[in-house]
């Protein structure tokens, strides 16, 4: 990405602009070439917006800033798009038995 903002078009302030720069370009055929190269099936652009809940709030962002960030006027629209991991719930809880009882939970 930081490549092609190097080499956007000048005057224009889409990443992906249409050939004039006046609006944003279509990328669906780029975008179905990239994702069958890369052999992924059952995967739509939106999903990202779930992803990107996902990691956030997996590094600490608060659901106010996840909300910020996603565009989301309320809190329980947060919820439906941030999943948490098992591996970073069990995470959360192995830190929470630490700090309680110390390294004896081990």
């Amino acid at each position: 990405m930081q490549e092609h903002v190097k080499n956007k078009r000048e005057g224009s302030n889409f990443v992906f602009p249409n050939r004039k720069g006046t609006k944003p370009g279509d990328i669906r055929s780029v975008w179905k070439t990239a994702l069958k190269n890369a052999e992924i099936t059952n995967f739509k652009w939106h999903d990202l917006r779930h992803t990107t809940a996902s990691y956030l709030a997996m590094n600490g962002a608060s659901s106010a800033e996840i909300a910020e960030v996603l565009g989301h006027k309320t809190l329980s629209m947060v919820k439906r798009y941030a999943h948490l991991s098992e591996a970073h719930t069990a995470s959360v809880v192995a830190s929470m038995n630490t700090k309680i009882f110390g390294d004896t939970c081990q």
